[in-house]
């Protein structure tokens, strides 16, 4: 499909987004290898029991649903490596990754006691661990820009300048 377009094929301004598919990989990658520890079973358990999204996961019980996203991780870091060769697989992995980060941004407002509302000077205060998901903001946007980057020309239209 020489429609698709991979980044490290590319030129110009183009080619340095491939620096963002690597970064992207590692973080994958890291992400993935903590799930199959004790203490991030443990950590995650609360977000994953508050989503309405992934809240099925508990039929694997604590660890068995961090294995689950673990192997969802490392899927999605294959298929990130994939896709510096094949522009199908990049809009695949990047569309995976947008999926993970809207998921586990979600849990910023699921997840009980990680934003406090009110109408006082402070109208959003958060904790450590809504610090924590915040950013994943950012990465649900690493990988946007690597998926509508990956797409052809003809559906998605860059404004040159």
């Amino acid at each position: 499909m020489k429609e698709f377009n991979v980044a490290e094929k590319g030129d110009g301004s183009y080619r340095p987004l491939a620096i963002l598919r690597w970064v992207m990989v590692v973080i994958f990658i890291s992400f993935g290898m903590q799930k199959f520890t004790p203490q991030s079973a443990h950590g995650i358990a609360q977000f994953i029991s508050n989503s309405p999204f992934i809240s099925w996961l508990s039929v694997f019980g604590l660890r068995g649903e961090a294995y689950v996203l673990g192997v969802a991780e490392f899927a999605i870091a294959a298929l990130l490596v994939a896709g510096a060769f094949s522009p199908v697989l990049s809009a695949l992995g990047s569309l995976m990754g947008m999926v993970t980060f809207a998921v586990t941004w979600s849990f910023f407002f699921t997840t009980p006691g990680v934003v406090k509302w009110s109408l006082s000077s402070d109208p959003m205060a958060w904790n450590l661990t809504g610090e924590f998901l915040f950013k994943d903001i950012v990465l649900l946007c690493v990988c946007a820009v690597l998926f509508l980057a990956s797409l052809p020309q003809s559906i998605v239209r860059l404004r040159a300048g």
